[in-house]
Order: C-alpha cells, then sequence, then structure tokens
C-alpha cells in the first residue's frame, strides 16, 4: 500500500508539474542561499557564453574593420562593411530580387537580420560593457561586474568611451565632459558653474546610485557584492549610451521579451516619444518608468523586496529630465540650418545618398529633417520574412511597433535597430533595401550609407 501511494503521489506531482503555467511574476521569496546561487551560475557561465558566442560568429563577421577617415564625434573609428553573413551560395543582389514569401519558405531570411537574444535570455538583466565596469569600479570602487554573464559585443564594435557631451546652451564649450567619465565622484567639478542649480541636481540624481533587479543587497543579486545598485549614467554613459543591453519589461513569459539596446539621450529635447517601444509620452514619464520598473525588469513585486527608489515627480523627476533636455547632438558641420547638406562642403557621394534618403530609399517617411524623426512608431513586419523559432532561450518572432530614433549623430551609436542586431551603417542600409523591397543597387547603398555618415 505504501508503494502504491508513493506512485500516486509522483503521478500527481508529475501532473502538477505539467499543469504549471508561467507566471507573470519573479519569485520573491527565495530559499536558496546567495553562495549556491553564485557557485551554480558560475559554473554554468563559461557554457552560456560559448553558446552566444557561437551564435554571434555564425551571424556576423566580428572583426575589426575600421573605415579610412571615418570618425565618431569624439574621434573613434566607424566600422565599416556587411558584417551579416547571408546563407552559402546566396548574394545580397539575389536575395534582394526574391518576395518575402520565398525568403520565408526557403528560409533565406539572414540571421543576423532576426531578433537577438539576449547573452543569457531565460535569465536577462541589466549587462554592461567592460570599459564601463573598469572605469566605474575605478573612479568609485563599485563592482557592475556580473558572476554569471559577461557582454557580449567586442568593443571595437559599440560607441566610443567615454563619449563627448554636447549642451544645447553651451554650444561655444564644445565636449564639456573634457574626456572624462561623469559620475558622482566629479560631476560638480565639471558642472557647477555651467549648469543652473536644478539642473546640477538633476545631474545628480543620474549619476547617483539606486538599487536594481541584479545589483542590490539581497541573496539573488547578480554581483559579487552586495551593492548599492545601479545609476541612469550607468546605460546611458555620458547622456549618450554605452549600448549596455537589458530585456524589455513589458511582454511575459521570459522568452517573448525583447532585448534593448540602450538608447542614447542626446537631442531628448526635440523628441516625443521614449522607450525603444513603449511610447511614453514625456522625458519625465520615461525617467520615472525607468527606477519605477524597468529596473526591475517590470515587476513592482520583486521592487518592494529589493529596495524600489519612488522618485518625487514635482522636483526629483522634473530636474532630471531638465538635465537631460539639454543633450545635443553631436555638431555636424556639413549639415544647413534646414537639416540637409550645405552644397559647397559636401562631395558628391553624400550629395547623391542625400537624393536616395529622400527619394527612392524612402528614408524621409520615417526620417524627416532637420533631426531625422517624425516622432511616430512603425511596425516593420519583418515576421513577413521568418518563422517563428526558439533561440538561446529566446522565441524569435514579430519586433511589433519601434519608435523612429533620431539619425543626427548617427554615427556615433553603433549597433543598431532596438536590440542592436545591425552592426553597421552597412548592414542598416541591406536590412531596410530588403525589408522595404526597394531594389538599391550597390552603388546606391554606398551613397547612402556616406550621406548617413555626415548626420
Amino acid at each position: 500500500m505504501l508503494a502504491v501511494g508513493l506512485l500516486m503521489s509522483a503521478r500527481a506531482a508529475r501532473s502538477q508539474d505539467n499543469d504549471k503555467k508561467p507566471s507573470s511574476y519573479a519569485p520573491v521569496d527565495i530559499h536558496e542561499s546567495f553562495s549556491n546561487i553564485r557557485a551554480r551560475m558560475s559554473a554554468a557561465k563559461p557554457e552560456i557564453m560559448k553558446r552566444q558566442m557561437a551564435l554571434l560568429e555564425q551571424r556576423y563577421d566580428l572583426s575589426n574593420r575600421p573605415a579610412q577617415e571615418v570618425k565618431m564625434s569624439g574621434g573613434k573609428a566607424v566600422q565599416q562593411g556587411v558584417r551579416v553573413k547571408l546563407a552559402s551560395g546566396t548574394t545580397w543582389d539575389q536575395l534582394s530580387k526574391l518576395s518575402p514569401e520565398q525568403i520565408k519558405e526557403r528560409d533565406l531570411y539572414p540571421a543576423g537580420f532576426q531578433p537577438l537574444p539576449h547573452p543569457n535570455h531565460p535569465e536577462g538583466g541589466m549587462l554592461f560593457p567592460k570599459l564601463e565596469i573598469d572605469e566605474i569600479k575605478k573612479q568609485e570602487g563599485r563592482d557592475l561586474a556580473r558572476f554569471d554573464l559577461d557582454f557580449d559585443f567586442p568593443d571595437h564594435l559599440i560607441p566610443e568611451f567615454p563619449p563627448p557631451i554636447y549642451l544645447t546652451t553651451r554650444v561655444d564649450l564644445g565636449d564639456v565632459s573634457q574626456g572624462k567619465l561623469v559620475t558622482m565622484d566629479n560631476y560638480y567639478e565639471l558642472f557647477n558653474g555651467i549648469l543652473n542649480p536644478k539642473q546640477l541636481e538633476g545631474l545628480r540624481l543620474l549619476v547617483a546610485t539606486f538599487p536594481q533587479q541584479q545589483f542590490n543587497a539581497t541573496e539573488d543579486r547578480r554581483s559579487e557584492r552586495a551593492s548599492r545598485g545601479v545609476a541612469c549614467f550607468d546605460c546611458h554613459a555620458n547622456g549618450h549610451t554605452n549600448r549596455a543591453t537589458h530585456l524589455a519589461g513589458d511582454a511575459r513569459p521570459q522568452e517573448f521579451r525583447h532585448r534593448i539596446n540602450t538608447p542614447s539621450l542626446r537631442g531628448v529635447n526635440i523628441q516625443r516619444l521614449f522607450g525603444s517601444q513603449r511610447a511614453l509620452k514625456t522625458v519625465e514619464d520615461f525617467t520615472e518608468f525607468e527606477q519605477r520598473a524597468a529596473y526591475f525588469d517590470g515587476d513592482p513585486v520583486i521592487a518592494q523586496k529589493k529596495g524600489v527608489n519612488i522618485l518625487d515627480r514635482g522636483s526629483q523627476v522634473h530636474a532630471m529630465a531638465e538635465f537631460q533636455e539639454l543633450l545635443d547632438f553631436p555638431p555636424a558641420p556639413k549639415l544647413g540650418v534646414d537639416g540637409k547638406l550645405n552644397s559647397k562642403k559636401a562631395d558628391a557621394a553624400e550629395m547623391r545618398g542625400q537624393l536616395l534618403f529622400f527619394g527612392k530609399a524612402r528614408c524621409v517617411e520615417c526620417h524627416q529633417a532637420p533631426y531625422y524623426t517624425d516622432n511616430l512608431m512603425h511596425n516593420l513586419q519583418t515576421e513577413r520574412f521568418f518563422k517563428p523559432h526558439l533561440v538561446n532561450g529566446m522565441m524569435a518572432y514579430a519586433d511589433g511597433p519601434i519608435k523612429t530614433f533620431p539619425l543626427r549623430g548617427v554615427r556615433d551609436s553603433p549597433p543598431y535597430l532596438h536590440d542592436g542586431r545591425l552592426l553597421t551603417l552597412e548592414d542598416t542600409v541591406e536590412f531596410f533595401n530588403l525589408v522595404l523591397e526597394l531594389q538599391l543597387a550597390q552603388s546606391e547603398k554606398t551613397d547612402l550609407v556616406a550621406f548617413l555618415r555626415v548626420l
């Protein structure tokens, strides 16, 4: 009878497991010690990173191939060339002549154009480039390294570090960062006398640390030591971006969440939508949303446990927003006051590229001068080209509506699209040539890249 009872209990347990539905909530009451969690996840890290890097190598050419004499605004070389790999025996010209239905049926849509998973998609969470980790540790003694994961993109494929800071109010000063990463250690020294008191307080809050899902004091953190948390500018380095990655907090279960690439805050003053796919309507909404929800994977329950920072809308949020709205695009000496090329300064390729941008290439339909955004969201319906499938724990499926990011200073912000799947401007042109069925010639693609580089 005992054996029968145990068998029935085992069957009941299996039945309950099979019936278990995914939850919208993260587990709160953890019964595993931090030392066990760290040991388990540290041991799994090499295989997880090997899997992610194998995926990137399969999809892309990750080599360091800088363009000649093309620099970001702070001097870092811009990477050149199409890096997305095609199926064997296929050319870009051949692919562009096929219909979306044919590409989908023959499974020819480049893997590098498909959604990109987080380095460990089932786990997710904020993940920082090594350059950011090292500088924050040097300045503040704060460690942004995770024991379970490393950042996946090579340094040469992400923005320059630290990036320059340009202010709409003090164009005469040029880069006000003086080549430094702005942190709690130096923000006052760098900006006192340049900002008004409210803006200076806003900047202080943007470099102040607050608890976050992976960086806090609980047993289920992902930092070696109990952490004070992260700052807004840990991802938005110098008000720009270091392309730190995360998962969007607006979908469940985990495999349907999209990887997000930290967007630049440059030009916030001319934008009317915030968040790559969330369509928040003001920078104040975005600032408040980030700390209340995005910091904790969109889960207010776990936020209470880990120490959510409730910002005061009337003072703190407004001060933070006021500083963000001072962040300017980098200089573009070849553009006139209308945001278009000055024909006396631009070369022939750039002028041809501008004609394509405002004509055959259809870029202007979403990216309108002078800042090259329409402040709307658009759905590219890329699911026309491939069948949904699971890759490294992420369900590759429809992207949905995506905000039109401004293209001013775009050469400073690789990799591209909301999840960073497009490594270069050449990749980006090939992507839109295929998705919008433009039928651009190779010479036209080259001219279009030349125009984008001077925006």
